[in-house]
């Protein structure tokens, strides 16, 4: 990741549906480049994909919910299982892994209370494998919609030592 892979992630970010030609042109490089480059980001994956941003209230799930759990037994088959059970219902924005108190750490966007409700009763608690439901009503959701590069870290000076 050099500067211009920097600058080209940043306006990406900005603008995902802008043209090649645009993006070359903000950049002041020259449109080939600019393509190999992006064609270079997506390869190695750091670009894996351009999204389009969902109003979920304009789509009547208004209602967003952090759903902590915690499981037993804690194998494998029993994480996977979940996860995977988890991942695939609509209600699932994400699915966080954690280690702490709780295993997983699921977001939800549903209609309202009432849909919350069923679905921590009737796709959550009913797992073989719960051993413990958190549900946190979320009041607000902030999300950034870009990620900046972290310049590389510096090796740390050598220590000297004390006599």
């Amino acid at each position: 990741m050099d500067e211009l892979d920097t600058a080209i992630l940043a306006e990406l970010q900005r603008d995902g549906r802008q043209t090649n030609r645009e993006l070359a042109e903000r950049l002041g490089i020259a449109p080939s480049t600019c393509l190999e480059r992006v064609r270079s980001l997506r390869s190695r994956e750091v670009i894996e994909g351009f999204h389009a941003e969902v109003n979920l209230a304009a789509i009547g799930r208004p209602v967003q919910a952090l759903i902590n759990v915690r499981l037993h037994p804690k194998i494998r088959e029993a994480v996977e299982g979940f996860r995977d059970h988890v991942a695939a219902l609509p209600e699932t924005l994400a699915i966080f892994v954690v280690s702490g108190g709780d295993d997983f750490i699921i977001q939800v966007a549903v209609r309202d209370t009432g849909h919350l409700r069923d679905f921590v009763l009737d796709h959550v608690s009913r797992h073989r494998n719960i051993a413990d439901v958190r549900t946190s009503l979320v009041y607000d959701h902030i999300r950034k919609t870009s990620v900046e590069v972290l310049p590389p870290e510096r090796p740390s000076p050598p220590r000297t030592r004390r006599r």
